[in-house]
C-alpha cells in the first residue's frame, strides 16, 4: 500500500519550492525531458495535478533533498 501521508511524495509546486525552482520546473521538466525521470516517480492526476517522489527529483535536478540536509546541518 502506497503511503499518501509519506514526505517522499508531494505536488509539482511544493517539489520545486523545496528544491529551489521555479513553479513550472517540473512540468516542463517531464514534457521535456521525460526519460530523466525514473519509471513511477511521477503521475499526473485529472489531466493538471502533478505528483512526483524525492527519488524523481533527486534524478532530474542531480541533487539530495534539501529537507534531508537541513536536518544533518541542525
Amino acid at each position: 500500500m502506497v503511503n499518501l501521508n509519506s514526505s517522499e511524495l508531494m505536488g509539482a509546486r511544493e517539489a520545486a519550492e523545496i528544491w529551489g525552482k521555479s513553479e513550472s520546473y517540473v512540468r516542463k521538466s517531464i514534457q521535456q525531458s521525460p526519460q530523466k525521470w525514473p519509471a513511477g516517480s511521477w503521475r499526473k492526476f485529472d489531466g493538471r495535478q502533478i505528483v512526483v517522489t524525492v527519488e524523481g527529483m533527486e534524478a532530474v535536478t542531480g541533487q539530495p533533498d534539501p529537507r534531508s540536509a537541513n536536518s544533518r546541518n541542525k
